[in-house]
């Protein structure tokens, strides 16, 4: 009988463990565990209708010049980087703000502006964004 109950024990010991190493449970809500920090340069934009995403490549990088980008960094500042070549080519300027992550949303506030977007894909080479009204933003790194 004794070591009966020794094997019960040692059963249910390891079905608790095996049950609270779950690797489907990682802790943390179901985000994700990539970091949102660097600089990411906007590659695609578009929108979504009726549940159908429609990308394009970016209109805002002119052709010749580097991509406009967004630098996330570790103390939550937030630098957004324009190349337009309007009044001469290649013209560089960059505006500076704070950004916060609250789950899957990011926000940003610059130059007094503030922009809300859900975190649709975070991978080690691709950054997702959309807003409430389905306009899309993908950034690579």
């Amino acid at each position: 009988m004794k070591n009966r109950s020794i094997l019960l024990a040692l059963a249910l010991s390891i079905g608790l463990l095996t049950a609270s190493c779950n690797h489907d449970d990682d802790g943390n809500g179901g985000e994700t565990i990539v970091p949102l920090t660097g600089k990411w340069e906007i590659s695609k934009i578009g929108t979504t209708v009726g549940g159908t995403e429609t990308l394009t490549d970016a209109p805002q990088n002119q052709s010749g010049c580097n991509k406009d980008y967004m630098e996330l960094k570790i103390d939550n500042t937030v630098i957004e980087g324009d190349y337009d070549s309007t009044l001469a080519p290649c013209s560089f300027t960059t505006a500076e703000g704070i950004y916060s992550r609250s789950h899957n949303n990011l926000t940003r506030a610059i130059n007094g502006v503030t922009t809300v977007q859900d975190i649709a894909n975070l991978t080690i080479h691709e950054l997702k964004l959309k807003d409430a009204s389905g306009n899309i933003e993908v950034y690579v790194r």
